[in-house]
């Protein structure tokens, strides 16, 4: 009887324990917005002591309770938390090395390991050194980073070898790196490839300076080269590749295309996947190592049926192309051009049927991006196949950005991305590229203008198309100059603004070196190399757009030759031929070979590349704008030989025709991005 009254009373105490932990879980906490925002980066609760919290002086932080610049730069803010981390656990490691017996010998490591290039996951890089000193140096108890570290402070950095084995003991530190790859294929095409290395270091800092070190088996030119390779290795990574939201969720494992079609759409759908797919965002595609048709465009065809129809059209399309280029005759029983209408009406259909239930508008604005977009990729100048202008579909995906509320999401301050939307960006590129073809100003341009001179001015276009995004918004704001010029504005102030832009784009080169091939030391392509070759021949480009406003401009004054000299040079540090990436600057060869004269080098540099490319010279937005040039060339050779000497136009200056006046001539009514 007194055991079961024992055995009651246990369970009773259990149970009110239990509600009592369970209480005090449910419990609401408040946070508050009032704490430091180093404490708030690292997601702790803060005590608010001024002028630094208790937090933030035990490690060492910088306490800052007046918003900081790097707050609103998601990149910082990352590259902020990872630095705080780096402190924290040197300051944890020093504490936990602090009562270990120092040995008084040091055996010096061998050459070869102690000048090896150190990764930044070990904490040991030089410039992160330098990075972290300035970022803990006010309250870190002047812990010196740049210089051989001793004592406690030798046993802290290299702590993640025992200290019995640092000194002396003869275990050598090494430094292993693990690279692990992975490709994932779909129908036996590859669409997704992704590469992680791992690194695990045991390596030290060099010994005190006087230290005699012994001979070693490596020589210096070996050193030195696993040195710069490594460098190389670390700062010319991939941009960011989660740079973008897709709207279509998280990443997954596995992208199996799995759709219902009949065998003649199946056969679309796998020439799209093989074919088109890889050709559609080269620039993207660099930078994101081949992850884009998986993360962006597989996705969309299998939650997308309007995009789904859109992208079969476009196959189609493609199949039409490469016949009609290399003289192949489809077979008797593939009607191309029926399958080019058929999935065209489908798409045309189905996005007004979508509008007027006003609904989905994410994949909306996805199928008529796309719709507009994929043009630029496949096609002939002479289709001869009836469809809609691209500035039509283009007012359509206007109107879907707006209702979206996607200019406000990308340009407000007050709430910062963690993603920008890529439809936002496609949109901008088609915006301000497009607004440049009909001599307009573009429709988001005070959305550029915002970011322009904002903080965080990435809209993800130096990811998407590698031009940097501010000169991309200096663009945006020449061709609102130009609408002004239409509209009778004065000629002394378009000069002014033609001088404040010009201005403007110089500060854009600030930093920028000269252009070189981009190519790190193992033969691999330098994504960010590439963008600056790309940024710099769009930078070139816009002052010659920017000239061309200028009253009394003409191809044969020395300025406007001297920049398309210019641009030949820069154009010739970007990968030519099938595997180039001429086909991404059809508006800079448009813009430069426009004003290019009969003897000028961009016109041999011009027909190598057009010769390089073999049949996809005939293709897409590449194809167009080379029938435009050429027209254009032939106009204005005849008129220069057709001229006598000092002969002038009216206002002056030799006479010449703009591309867009032979577009205009020629009912070319052509989207050349």
């Amino acid at each position: 009887m007194a055991s079961t009254k024992a055995s009651k009373a246990k369970t009773t105490m259990k149970a009110s324990a239990t509600d009592g932990v369970s209480k005090t879980k449910t419990q609401m906490h408040r946070r508050s917005r009032s704490g430091c925002y180093t404490c708030r980066l690292r997601r702790k609760k803060c005590d608010e002591v001024t002028p630094h919290c208790s937090a933030c002086q035990h490690l060492g932080l910088e306490c800052e309770y007046k918003r900081p610049l790097w707050w609103s730069n998601n990149e910082a803010r990352r590259r902020n938390k990872e630095e705080i981390k780096i402190i924290i656990k040197r300051k944890k490691l020093a504490e936990k090395s602090a009562t270990h017996a120092i040995h008084s010998s040091v055996s010096p490591p061998p050459p070869s390991l102690s000048h090896s290039m150190p990764t930044s996951v070990s904490g040991s890089d030089f410039y992160d050194r330098n990075r972290s000193a300035s970022i803990d140096s006010r309250a870190s108890g002047g812990f010196n980073f740049n210089s051989p570290p001793s004592g406690a402070e030798f046993v802290a950095y290299n702590s993640q070898i025992h200290p019995d084995f640092i000194y002396g003991a003869g275990y050598s530190p090494y430094e292993i790196d693990v690279k692990t790859e992975r490709q994932m294929f779909v129908n036996d095409v590859p669409t997704v490839r992704e590469s992680h290395v791992s690194t695990f270091s045991t390596m030290h800092t060099p010994p005190p300076p006087g230290t005699i070190l012994p001979a070693g088996p490596y020589p210096n030119g070996w050193t030195e080269h696993v040195h710069q390779e490594r460098k190389e290795s670390l700062s010319e990574e991939a941009l960011n590749v989660n740079f973008f939201d897709f709207a279509h969720g998280p990443p997954q494992e596995s992208r199996q295309v799995k759709i219902e079609l009949d065998e003649n759409d199946q056969r679309l759908l796998e020439h799209f996947i093989q074919y088109v797919l890889p050709t559609i965002f080269p620039i993207l595609e660099s930078n994101q190592h081949g992850s884009v048709g998986s993360d962006l465009i597989l996705p969309a065809l299998q939650s997308n049926s309007i995009y789904l129809h859109c992208c079969l059209s476009i196959a189609a399309q493609h199949i039409k192309t490469v016949g009609l280029a290399t003289g192949q005759v489809p077979a008797k029983d593939l009607d191309v051009d029926g399958d080019i209408m058929r999935h065209r009406y489908a798409t045309i259909w189905s996005l007004c049927e979508a509008l007027k239930r006003d609904e989905n508008h994410q994949q909306i604005l996805e199928a008529t991006l796309g719709l507009i977009f994929f043009q630029c990729i496949v096609g002939r100048p002479d289709d001869g196949l009836l469809d809609i202008a691209w500035h039509q579909h283009f007012q359509a995906a206007i109107s879907l950005v707006q209702k979206l509320d996607l200019p406000r999401i990308v340009s407000d301050p007050t709430a910062p991305m963690v993603q920008t939307p890529f439809n936002m960006t496609l949109t901008a590129w088609i915006d301000i590229l497009g607004a440049s073809m009909q001599g307009m100003s573009p429709t988001f341009a005070h959305t550029y203008r915002e970011k322009h001179l904002s903080q965080n001015h990435h809209l993800g276009l130096r990811e998407l198309m590698g031009c940097e995004d501010r000169v991309m918004y200096l663009i945006s704001e020449i061709a609102c100059l130009e609408s002004l010029k239409k509209g009778g504005m004065d000629d002394f102030i378009l000069c002014q603004h033609v001088s404040s832009l010009g201005e403007a784009i110089s500060l854009t080169e600030v930093g920028d070196i000269t252009p070189r091939l981009p190519f790190n030391a193992n033969g691999t392509l330098s994504p960010k190399q590439l963008s600056k070759n790309i940024t710099s021949a769009f930078r070139i480009a816009a002052r010659i757009y920017l000239c061309s406003l200028v009253p009394g401009f003409s191809p044969t004054q020395p300025s406007p030759m001297t920049l398309v000299d210019k641009l030949t040079s820069v154009l010739q540090c970007i990968p030519a031929g099938t595997e180039g990436y001429d086909r991404s600057l059809v508006w800079v060869y448009l813009i430069g070979g426009s004003i290019s004269g009969a003897d000028s080098p961009f016109r041999t540099l011009f027909e190598e590349r057009v010769a390089g490319l073999g049949e996809l010279a005939k293709c897409g937005s590449f194809g167009r704008m080379v029938s435009v040039l050429r027209e254009v060339w032939m106009q204005n050779d005849q008129l220069a030989q057709a001229s006598t000497p000092g002969s002038t136009g009216s206002d002056g200056t030799a006479p010449h025709v703009h591309w867009r006046d032979v577009m205009q001539m020629n009912g070319w009514d052509y989207l050349l991005i």
